[in-house]
């Protein structure tokens, strides 16, 4: 009887034991995989902010090759279409100012690390056809028409009167078209502002509901590119 009772107590005691141990691996599991998830999503952050960074450069380069910024491309087609990533035609018109950055016309990739396509909105002062008799399709005057503020609703303008703004929309991806033309559905507040083509954009600190990423191009850094390149006097 005490043999039987003192066996008992044993097993009962590894039970006990062997559940501590599951709870504790449960628990360092999923948080080396909240670490492993955080540290890739950071990376990827890295990666658009450099895409971004290289993608303003780019656009700047076409600017200076061929007096004008580049029209946005048409945002719906899916990547077969001979027309995918390809630049509008000038002059583009108030709806032709948005659009997906024109991957093929500038010799970029398609997509951001998420796998989706950067938005792309440009003003028609700066995306017109060059005239024949000049170096530039604008002037040192030329002011754009896009602007940026800090929040949806706020009336702050922290960018104003833009060339050109670039958005990856993020992890999230709301409101971001994929490579398929497609547009995922679900973005709101702040990030709708960015997805909804019109001349208002939100940049702000990361957080749980805005993830999107922008870069812009303002008349006065275009400017001083293009008269280094003597393509503005």
């Amino acid at each position: 009887m005490h043999r039987y009772r003192h066996s008992h107590i044993i097993k009962g005691f590894s039970l006990v034991e062997l559940t501590i141990v599951l709870v504790i691996v449960g628990l360092l599991t999923s948080g080396l995989l909240l670490g492993i998830s955080a540290q890739r999503n950071a990376a990827d952050n890295s990666d658009a902010r450099r895409q971004l960074e290289n993608i303003r450069e780019t656009l700047i380069g076409y600017a200076m090759a061929n007096g004008r910024l580049p029209c946005p491309a048409t945002a719906g087609l899916p990547s077969g279409d001979a027309n995918a990533g390809v630049a509008a035609t000038p002059p583009c018109d108030n709806a032709a100012q948005h659009g997906v950055l024109p991957w093929a016309t500038l010799g970029l990739p398609e997509v951001d690390p998420w796998g989706n396509r950067y938005t792309y909105s440009a003003s028609s002062a700066f995306t017109a056809a060059k005239p024949s008799d000049a170096l530039a399709s604008f002037t040192l005057s030329s002011t754009g028409n896009i602007n940026v503020k800090e929040t949806a609703t706020s009336g702050a303008n922290i960018a104003s009167e833009l060339a050109a703004v670039v958005v990856s929309h993020g992890r999230q991806s709301a409101g971001a078209y994929q490579t398929s033309g497609a547009k995922l559905p679900g973005a709101s507040g702040d990030e709708a502002e960015n997805a909804d083509a019109d001349l208002t954009f939100v940049f702000r600190t990361p957080g749980d509901t805005f993830d999107d990423l922008l870069i812009w191009i303002s008349p006065s850094l275009l400017n001083s590119k293009m008269v280094a390149a003597g393509r503005l006097p």
